[in-house]
C-alpha cells in the first residue's frame, strides 16, 4: 500500500519537475547598440551570449526593407558565410562571434542582428545599428564675378554665389557667412534681404553632393563685406567637423554721394618735402578727379595728387572735383588748404673770415626770416655760446680761434633748420702746449717728439737738436714732429722746441727719459748687466771655490799618504840600521865572530 502511494506521488511530481526545468532554461544575447565607422575602414560588431543549453548556433542577419538576410553563422560543429548578400566578400565571423566588415561601404549603414539558437532552451537575438561617416570635400564657391548695379529702391535679388561640397555622408549642410556672421538658412525671400536655395544629389557611391545658392538684395555696406560658405558634417562619436570655402567679395556699382579730400602728410610741411593729397568718393567705381589750384589744372586722373620738393609758393588752397556723371544733382567738390613752412638762409655779420688781434673783442651777429617763430644759436666745438643770435666775447685768446656756427631752427616744424659758419682767426704770438716727456728703452734708440702751438700767422718751428721733421695743421693748431736719436746729451739736456712768428717766439724743453718699466734702459741696463754679470761671477766663484776645495782635499790626501809612506820607510830604514849595527859589532872582534854558539 505504501509503495503504491509513493509511486503515485512520483507520477504527480514529474510534470512539475519538467515545468520547472523549462522555466529555468534560457538564452541571453548582448551586442553594442550602435557602432560608428568611417567609410573605407573596418567595422567590428561584437556579440556575446549566455545559455543554459548545451548546443547553440549563432547567426548574423542584416535587414533591408523589413527583409532579413543571413550573412554568417557558427555552431560547435560548423561555420560558414552566406553568398549573394550585401556584404559578401567583405565579411568574416571570428571565434568570439564578432562580425567583421572590411572595407565598410556607405550602404552598410543598417541594422545587424545577432541571433543565438539554444535548441530546447529557445532562441534570442539583439540588434546593432552600424553608422557610417565620410567627410565631404572642401566647398567651392562659384561666385558672381559680374558687377552688380544697385537700384535706388534696393528690391532686386541678385545671385551672390553657389557653394558646392562633394561626397559626404551622412548628408552635410551648408552655412553662408557675411564677414563672420552666419546667415539664416530659410528666411522669407520677400521680407528678408537674402535667401538660400539648397540642392542635394545622392551619387552612385551613396555619398551626397550638396549645394546652396545665396541670393541677396545688396547695399553699399556689402561692397566691403567678405563672403564665404562652410560645410558642416557629422563624424563618429557625436563629433562634428567643418570646412570653409575661399573668401570672396562682391563688385557693386553705385553712384557717389559724397567726396572726401584729405592730406596724407602727418607732420607739418616744410620746403623740400613731398606732399600727398587724396581725393575719393563713397561711390563705386571711383570716378576721375580734377585737381585745381588758383584756377590752374594741376592733374586730371587718379585719386592721388603728389607734389615733389614743395616750396613756400606751394602753399594755398587746392580743389578736387569728382567727375561722376551718374551722381545727378550732387556737389562733388572739396577744397583743402596747405601751408608750406619755410626758413630763409642764415646771414652772419661780419663776413667770414674774421681776423682779431689777441686780447681784442669778438662780436658776431646772425639773422634770418621764417614762416613761424624761430631760434638762433651760436655754437663752437659742440658747445652752445649764445641763444639770441648775438655773440660777444670781450677778450679773445688763441683758443678763441676756430669755426663758429649759427644754427637757425623752427621748433614747431621738425627738421626745418639752417646754419651759417664763420671762421675767426686770432692774430698773436705763438703759444706752445705743455710738452710731453719722451721715453725710450735705451740710449741710441729713436724718439719722436710732437710740439703743438697756436698762433697766427702760422709759426715756424726750430728744434735743438734737430732730426727728421714734419708739420701738420688742424684748425688753429699747428703741430711739428721731430724724430731723432737719443744720445747721452739728449738724455741729460733734453730737446728744445721753438715756435716763432711776426708777433714773437715761444719755446719749450722736452725731456727724454729711459723707460725702466717696460724695457731695460742704458744705465739700468748697465746695472742690470752688472747684476747679471755679478750673478754669473758668483756662480763662477762658487764653482772655483768648490774646485779649489776638491784640489786642496786631493793635495792633503796626496801629501798625507806620501807622509805615511815616508814614515814607514824611515822606520824600515831605522830597523835595518839597527840590524846592521848589531851585525857590525861581532865583526869588531874576530873572537866574537868565532865564538861558538851555546
Amino acid at each position: 500500500m505504501e509503495r503504491m502511494i509513493s509511486g503515485l506521488m512520483w507520477l504527480a511530481c514529474v510534470p512539475l519537475f519538467f515545468t520547472l526545468h523549462v522555466s529555468l532554461a534560457s538564452v541571453s544575447v548582448n551586442v553594442t547598440a550602435t557602432v560608428d565607422v568611417i567609410k573605407g575602414e573596418t567595422a567590428r560588431l561584437p556579440c556575446t551570449y549566455t545559455t543554459t543549453g548545451t548546443m547553440t548556433v549563432v547567426q548574423w542577419f542584416i535587414e533591408s526593407a523589413d527583409i532579413r538576410t543571413r550573412v554568417a553563422f557558427r555552431s560547435s560543429t560548423d561555420t560558414g558565410l552566406d553568398e549573394n548578400t550585401a556584404v559578401t566578400g567583405r565579411v568574416t565571423m571570428e571565434d568570439d562571434m564578432t562580425l567583421v566588415i572590411s572595407p565598410v561601404h556607405v550602404s552598410d549603414e543598417r541594422s545587424f542582428f545577432c541571433q543565438v539558437n539554444g535548441g530546447p532552451v529557445g532562441t534570442s537575438e539583439a540588434e546593432t545599428k552600424l553608422k557610417v561617416f565620410f567627410a565631404p570635400e572642401k566647398p567651392v564657391v562659384s561666385e558672381n564675378k559680374q558687377p552688380i548695379p544697385l537700384s535706388q529702391d534696393n528690391v532686386v535679388d541678385h545671385q551672390v554665389g553657389k557653394c558646392t561640397s562633394n561626397n559626404g555622408f551622412p548628408k552635410p549642410r551648408i552655412v553662408w557667412f557675411n564677414d563672420s556672421n552666419p546667415l539664416p538658412d530659410t528666411p522669407d525671400p520677400i521680407t528678408e534681404r537674402h535667401y538660400v536655395v539648397p540642392r542635394t544629389v545622392k551619387e552612385s557611391s551613396g555619398l551626397f553632393t550638396i549645394s546652396s545658392t545665396l541670393y541677396l538684395k545688396p547695399n553699399k555696406m556689402d561692397a566691403k563685406s567678405v563672403f564665404h560658405c562652410t560645410v558642416v558634417y557629422k563624424m563618429p562619436n557625436g563629433k562634428t567637423g567643418n570646412k570653409n570655402s575661399d573668401p570672396f567679395n562682391l563688385t557693386l556699382l553705385y553712384p557717389s554721394e559724397n567726396v572726401f579730400f584729405t592730406l596724407l602728410n602727418t607732420s607739418p610741411i616744410k620746403e623740400g618735402d613731398e606732399v600727398k593729397m587724396k581725393c575719393e568718393t563713397d561711390g563705386n567705381p571711383q570716378p576721375q578727379f580734377d585737381f585745381i589750384k588758383n584756377d590752374v589744372m594741376l592733374q586730371s586722373g587718379p585719386e592721388l595728387l603728389v607734389l615733389h620738393n614743395v616750396t613756400r609758393n606751394s602753399s594755398g588752397t587746392y580743389k578736387c572735383e569728382a567727375m561722376d556723371f551718374d551722381a545727378i544733382g550732387v556737389n562733388l567738390t572739396k577744397i583743402l588748404t596747405i601751408n608750406v613752412h619755410h626758413l630763409d638762409p642764415v646771414s652772419v655779420e661780419p663776413p667770414s673770415p674774421l681776423m682779431i688781434n689777441k686780447g681784442g673783442p669778438i662780436e658776431l651777429q646772425c639773422m634770418t626770416k621764417a614762416s613761424d617763430e624761430y631760434t638762433l644759436l651760436w655754437m663752437k666745438d659742440g658747445k652752445q655760446l649764445s641763444k639770441d643770435g648775438t655773440l660777444n666775447l670781450q677778450s679773445a685768446d688763441l683758443d678763441s680761434a676756430g669755426e663758429y656756427v649759427c644754427i637757425a631752427s623752427v621748433p614747431s616744424v621738425p627738421g626745418l633748420q639752417k646754419q651759417a659758419n664763420i671762421t675767426v682767426i686770432i692774430s698773436g704770438q705763438p703759444e706752445i702746449d705743455e710738452p710731453m716727456t719722451g721715453k725710450v728703452a735705451r740710449q741710441g734708440d729713436m724718439v719722436t717728439l710732437s710740439c703743438s702751438a697756436k698762433g697766427y700767422p702760422n709759426p715756424q718751428f726750430i728744434w735743438n737738436p734737430s732730426g727728421k721733421q714734419s708739420v701738420n695743421v688742424k684748425g688753429n693748431k699747428i703741430t711739428s714732429t721731430n724724430t731723432l736719436e737719443v744720445t747721452a746729451t739728449v738724455l741729460k739736456e733734453g730737446v728744445t722746441c721753438e715756435a716763432t712768428n711776426q708777433h714773437g717766439t715761444d719755446s719749450k724743453k722736452f725731456r727724454v727719459e729711459l723707460d725702466s718699466g717696460n724695457v731695460i734702459n742704458t744705465n739700468d741696463g748697465a746695472k742690470a748687466g752688472s747684476q747679471q754679470d755679478g750673478s754669473k761671477g758668483v756662480v763662477v766663484a762658487v764653482l772655483v771655490c768648490v774646485l779649489l776645495l776638491l784640489l786642496l782635499v786631493a793635495i792633503l790626501y796626496f801629501f798625507g799618504k806620501k807622509g805615511r809612506t815616508a814614515c814607514r820607510k824611515k822606520k824600515k830604514e831605522a830597523a835595518s840600521g839597527e840590524e846592521m849595527k848589531s851585525s857590525e859589532k861581532p865583526n869588531e872582534g874576530s873572537g866574537l865572530l868565532n865564538k861558538p854558539q851555546v
